[in-house]
This record gives structure tokens, sequence and C-alpha cells, in this order.
């Protein structure tokens, strides 16, 4: 180690214990437990940041001083969860500062300490710092407008063109929801507004934070990570400036069903399309009001394995097509339709993790030719009638249904969960059984077939009707329809299309 470097950590070392709350430093660091007064560092371009996650990477460090001007140096202190950040000027680091007094810096979901370090350069040996200055070397190179060596561990690191990210979730085996993305993202800022919806047949959201700052650090902290574990990861990248309004705002969003998030008025359980040019109108505050009081705080376990569906439609809906449609996304214990509100109904899952899957897919369906509300109930089960009571036959009991599709652990069928489409997989199709007795069957479920394939072994199809709405009266109609022979035809909602 040369002399720079001995200066560079040392110097590192003596701020280690400089944990006071100067008006240069973190706001935040007035809850530290350490409360040694420190002698207020005048300003710098170099800053000292504390209190960072293990594994932190030096692109996640860069990221937090990249949206207020060239970061020229970096030196990792790993084992002490620290790093040293120069910027290209002592104002672009007092902008930083004043910036991060006012929000919390996060990393990793994690708030850090940053204040002014007593350097006022940052000296590194760039063979023992090869990795940070190969980040670094790209950095400059984006800022610069060239292109950037192609290192593959570095991120793209362009400035932010927008406060709205544009959010894909791959592999969701659990349920995304709206309170869900709250959570996870409101860590690095205000979140202002979040949109979900489905686009060929993938589970999407756009967000848009107060400031395109924070939504630069979410997008660097956060793209390629799991939400859950080995599941549900975040692809994110900024909203395709040709579709998003000047001012940035998220109207005018893709078609499909929405639920919807604003900072403002808690949830809305869903917002219906206009049928104009596909901007948003929402619901009534009343409406929303309700909704939100229906929700409940998320956490995976612990919630209620019960929702309230409601805007069904009561002269069709039963409790069997509710068990069908539902039990896509998890076991269909009990289904009861309220008897003094024929167009509302509690479905008990297994568990939350499968009760939130079921609303974060269904919620803002349209079901029997209406727009179907799904929220959580406050309810954390399903009462059965007592005996002779339910004469209408509004409540059915279906825990011992040999029709669960997840009551095996490890099931192919949780590898092939997906959003409500027009493309439907059948399974199971009995020998002799064609095309054409295959399209008939389903276009009598009131729908119209645009497109038919089998598969080689011509045990399995995928059969694509004209619209969600058709596709999903087709799986309630036909899921476990008896073809004979002891074959009862099995039908899921397709990634696929034809």
């Amino acid at each position: 180690m040369d002399g720079d470097v001995a200066v560079g950590v040392k110097r590192g070392s003596d701020e280690l214990n400089m944990y006071g709350s100067s008006p240069n430093s973190m706001t935040a660091n007035g809850s530290d437990s350490k409360k040694q007064r420190l002698d207020e560092s005048p300003p710098s371009r170099v800053l000292h940041i504390r209190k960072l996650p293990n594994e932190v990477s030096e692109t996640e460090v860069i990221a937090l001083g990249l949206p207020f001007g060239k970061v020229t140096n970096i030196l990792m202190l790993k084992g002490k969860n620290q790093a040293f950040l120069e910027l290209g000027t002592e104002e672009a680091a007092v902008t930083m500062v004043n910036y991060y007094t006012a929000v919390t810096p996060q990393v990793r979901n994690t708030p850090v300490f940053i204040q002014y370090s007593n350097h006022k350069e940052l000296k590194t040996d760039s063979a023992l710092n090869q990795r940070a200055q190969a980040v670094l070397q790209a950095v400059s190179a984006v800022q610069d407008g060239s292109s950037p060596s192609s290192d593959p561990g570095v991120l793209d690191l362009t400035p932010p063109p927008s406060p709205v990210l544009r959010i894909i979730i791959d592999n969701m085996f659990y349920p995304v929801t709206l309170d869900v993305l709250q959570q996870i993202f409101s860590k690095f800022g205000t979140v202002m507004k979040i949109i979900t919806f489905t686009k060929n047949n993938q589970f999407q959201a756009l967000l848009q934070f107060s400031d395109p700052v924070n939504a630069q650090q979410a997008k660097l902290s956060l793209d390629g990570q799991n939400i859950y574990n080995s599941c549900c990861t975040l692809r994110i990248d900024f909203r395709d400036g040709e579709s998003t309004n000047k001012d940035h705002s998220l109207l005018g969003t893709p078609s499909g069903a929405l639920a919807s998030y604003s900072s403002g008025g808690g949830y809305s359980s869903s917002l219906s399309l206009s049928q104009g040019g596909g901007a948003i109108s929402p619901l009534s505050a009343a409406a929303a009001a309700a909704a939100a009081a229906g929700r409940v705080a998320l956490s995976g376990s612990g919630v209620s394995g019960v929702l309230l569906a409601s805007n069904l439609n009561e002269e069709m809906v039963t409790p069997q097509s509710l068990f069908t449609l539902f039990g896509v996304y998890g076991d269909v214990q009990r289904v009861k339709i309220l008897y003094n509100k024929k167009d509302s109904a509690l479905i008990q899952l297994s568990d939350g993790n499968q009760a939130q899957l079921a609303m974060s897919h269904l919620n803002g369906q349209k079901v029997f030719g209406k727009v179907m509300r799904v929220t959580l109930s406050k309810h954390q089960t399903v009462a059965l009638p007592r005996e002779g009571l339910d004469d209408q036959l509004l409540t059915k009991d279906f825990s011992g249904s040999p029709l669960h599709r997840f009551k095996k652990p490890g099931s192919k069928n949780f590898q092939n969960i997906f959003p409500p489409s027009a493309t439907l997989h059948l399974s199971n199709i009995r020998d002799g059984v064609g095309e054409d007795d295959l399209r008939l069957l389903f276009s009598n479920s009131g729908g119209t077939v645009k497109a038919f394939k089998f598969f080689q072994d011509r045990k399995m199809a995928l059969i694509q009707m004209s619209s969600v709405e058709e596709g999903i009266q087709a799986l309630m109609d036909l899921h476990n329809y008896d073809m004979g022979g002891n074959h009862h035809l099995k039908v899921s909602f397709s990634k696929s299309t034809i």
C-alpha cells in the first residue's frame, strides 16, 4: 500500500468516530446512538458515507452522488461499512449534503449517513482500487456523452429523464400489490402515484416519485433484485419518453385492469378507463375511501386469507364460478355470496400469500360483464351457515375439493401462475378429441375462438378467445369439464399467444 492510500485509510479510520449531529451532517444522525460531539467539518468536495449495508457495490454508492454532478473518485472501506465519495466541485457536494438533509438517503432500503470529510481531495491507489476505478470510468464516459467501457458489472448510469419508473415483475409466484410496491419504493423518496396493470401477459406498474433523483436511486438499487426469495424479480427502467406526458404524470396508461395508489388519497381499489383516449377516470372519493378502508397493511404472512369481491353480476355468479376463478391463484377453502348484498362475496384461500396473489391478478378484471373489485377482507375466516339455513345455496365449503391446484408442495402449477388472458392453456385432453371439437366446446361458452394450436402430443393445446373477459368466462365454465373416459379438461391462463 503506498503513502496515498495509507493516508486515505488512516483518515477514514479517524473519521469513524465522528458521529455527532452537526448541521452539516445528516439530520438522521440525530437518532444515532453514538452522540459524540463532532467539530463541524467545513464543506468539502469529499463526503464521508457511513452505515452502508454489507456487500454494497461501488455503483450503488456512486449513485448517491451522481444526480448532483460528476463523481471523480471513491474509496470503499468495506470492512467498516463506509465509503468516501469525491465530487467534481465543492458546490456539487454542498448541494448533495443539503438535499440529503431533507431526504434520508437509502442504499438497499437502509438509511445511510452522509457528512463532509476532513479530506479536501481523495487520493487512492488505482491498482488497489481497480473495481472502483472501472466503475468511475464508465460513469465519467456516460456523463461526458462518450460510450463507457464495457464492464459487465457497471449499471446504466444515464441521468434521470423523469420521475416515472416502469416496473415489470418476472417470476411472480407471490403477490405483488400496491402496498408492496409502495413499501419498497417509498424508501427512496416520496411516491406520488402507482398504477398496476397487466400488459403482454405481464404484471407491470408505473410508479411516480416526486423527484427524478429518487427514481434514479430506486432504479440503480432495485433493478434485478428479488422481492421474495428467488422470485418476483424487479425489472425497472425509465418510462419511454415518447409516451410520457410532458409533465411526467402517469395519466394515459396502457389499457388493461388497473389498480392505483395515490399519496394524497390512499388507495382506490381500481380505476376505470374512459372509453375515449384511455386516460384514467378516478373513482369517486367516497368509493376510494371505502376501498382504502378495506385494505390492510401488508406483510406476506399474518395477512388474512379472506378476500371481498364486489360489483359482481348477481344474476350469473355462483360459489362454484368464484371457486374456479380464484382457484387459479390459490386453494379456495370457502365461498360465501352475501345474503343481503348478492353482488358481493367472501372468498377464503389457504393463506394470506394466495389471497394477495389472487387480489393482485383479479382486481379490476371484467367478469360476467362487470368490473370486479377485489380487496382484503377484515374477516379471518368465512363462517358456514347452520344446517338448514342456507336454502339459497349461497355458501359452499370447498376445503376437501380434489380440484385444488396447489396442495402438492413443489407442484408445477406454482410455476404456471399468469394474469388472466385471452389465450388459455388446455391439458388432459382425451385421445380422439380434435381441434373442431374443442373449438365448438369453447364457442358454446359464449365467446369467439380466434386461434387454436395443439402441442405435439395432442394432450395439450392453446386456444385464443377474442378478449380477456371471454378467456375468464371460458375458464370458469370449462375447467374440469368432463370429456368422458375419466378425462377432466384442465384450463389455465397462458402467457403465450398463438
